[in-house]
């Protein structure tokens, strides 16, 4: 589908910055693809088109970075979005999800409502590492009753062994593997 060239071109504007947010993470920093108008769109495409077609209802993207590429995700599949937000930011009622991250611990909510039962969702996000963060919003929205039929992420850190933690979840599909 796409040459090495293309994946090359896209690995390129990866910038890897040591010792972020913590000693010992080494930070995959993808802020200058999304300054690249045909690298944000191809990134996007890739993110996208194995999607296509499948009747998903819903994309849904954690904060915050899940966000950048979930709305324009769910533009593509003419879907709607759902934001998986920090404790605090939601002014209803919510489900609650505690999670370990590859450097501590965080937490997530989403609306209960925001996806109905039975609703077909595709799960977003930016980067695959231990998988907690994605595990979390795919629990909360497995509590609403929807169907997560995949996860989606730009990155994967394939050593971290985060897809693992998914396989109740559907297919897990990354762009970029390291």
């Amino acid at each position: 589908m796409y040459n090495d060239e293309t994946m090359a071109r896209l690995d390129g504007l990866i910038k890897d910055v040591p010792d972020f947010p913590v000693e010992g993470v080494v930070y995959k920093d993808f802020t200058p693809l999304l300054g690249d108008a045909g690298a944000l769109a191809l990134a996007v495409e890739l993110m996208a088109n194995p999607y296509r077609g499948k009747g998903i209802d819903l994309v849904v993207g954690a904060e915050s970075r899940g966000f950048i590429f979930g709305i324009a995700i769910a533009q593509a599949l003419s879907a709607g979005f759902v934001p998986v937000r920090k404790p605090g930011k939601l002014p209803r009622a919510v489900h609650r999800a505690e999670y370990a991250l590859e450097y501590g611990t965080d937490t997530l909510e989403i609306h209960q409502d925001a996806v109905g039962s039975g609703a077909r969702v595709l799960m977003v996000d930016d980067l695959l590492a231990t998988g907690g963060t994605m595990e979390a919003a795919c629990g909360l929205v497995a509590k609403t009753g929807a169907v997560i039929e995949a996860v989606v992420v730009l990155i994967e850190l394939e050593f971290l062994n985060g897809r693992e933690r998914l396989v109740d979840f559907g297919d897990v599909h990354s762009v970029l593997r390291y």
